[in-house]
């Protein structure tokens, strides 16, 4: 990955051309780059999901189809948000895709409720750390899974209450109760257990496939609990969907950013010319939370 001069965007009538501070990494562009997981049709061949930066004079964040890795980005007007309050500018750029795809898989989907039990994979990535902090801030409780003993400890921190080393533990003889909802990045090798996992009327909602994309499903334990299992991708879906996602977000976790219920998890900050250590940082899971690139 190199930087180098492209011709500026131009926006369509129904865009807004934002001027970028920093644009937050997340695994779909290490896909990308790799060749596994094309833009949609229409959307710009530069990486990046999510970026903070100016747009009209005011401070924003943005989700993105494609174009963040850059100095300016034509984005749908409606999935250009007010900067969360409270949160500095560059930081704010880790914060689109997480909360949109958190809040509209748990929220909207899975209809996580306060006091029901909530399983992350994954706690220590960018949306393990925001999804414990929103949901104990609406009264849910958390169990996490994560890969190391230090991890797990900042899981803790952000309030987890049970804490799985994936490594040395099955997660599922560790939780201490079945669990109403899991939140997962790990696809077809995790499929079994999690089902195992569910309470009665569970939801499982799979948001990732970096264990594979193929398992059976045992359709009868499925059955004898009433559960159920969904999959969703954010960047694929419409336009007024994601509009929706966001002005949904805006109004229900913008408000958890003002009174320091969240607050942002940043690992690290890059310029945009280090990107590739910014995907090796991913690729090796040497973080906690997001990476940032900052233009």
């Amino acid at each position: 990955m190199t930087v180098a001069e492209v011709p500026p965007p131009l926006p369509a009538d129904d865009e807004v051309l934002v001027q970028v501070a920093a644009a937050g990494v997340n695994r779909a562009d290490l896909l990308q780059r790799q060749g596994f997981y094309p833009p949609p049709p229409g959307a710009s061949e530069i990486l990046g999901l999510e970026v903070s930066g100016h747009a009209d004079g005011q401070p924003v964040c943005a989700l993105l189809s494609g174009g963040g890795y850059a100095e300016q980005v034509a984005v749908p007007r409606g999935q250009v948000m007010p900067a969360p309050p409270g949160v500095e500018l560059v930081n704010a750029a880790g914060i689109p895709e997480v909360a949109c795809t958190v809040y509209s898989n748990l929220a909207m989907v899975a209809g996580l409720r306060p006091s029901e039990w909530l399983l992350i994979h994954g706690g220590g990535s960018g949306i393990g750390t925001f999804a414990i902090q929103w949901a104990r801030a609406i009264g849910a409780h958390v169990a996490v899974t994560a890969g190391s003993s230090e991890k797990l400890a900042r899981c803790a921190e952000l309030g987890a209450e049970v804490l799985i080393n994936y490594r040395e533990q099955d997660f599922v003889e560790a939780l201490p109760q079945p669990v109403d909802v899991i939140l997962d990045v790990m696809g077809a090798k995790y499929l079994d257990a999690n089902v195992r996992a569910l309470a009665r009327r569970g939801r499982l909602v799979v948001i990732g496939l970096q264990g594979g994309v193929t398992a059976d499903l045992n359709l009868g334990l499925l059955l004898g609990k009433s559960a159920s299992v969904t999959a969703t991708a954010l960047r694929s879906r419409p336009a007024p969907e994601k509009a929706a996602i966001c002005a949904e977000v805006v109004a229900n976790v913008w408000p958890l950013y003002a009174s320091g219920a969240i607050r942002p998890v940043i690992d690290r900050v890059l310029p945009l010319a280090q990107a590739a250590e910014a995907h090796k940082a991913l690729a090796d899971s040497a973080h906690v939370g997001k990476v940032l690139l900052e233009v």
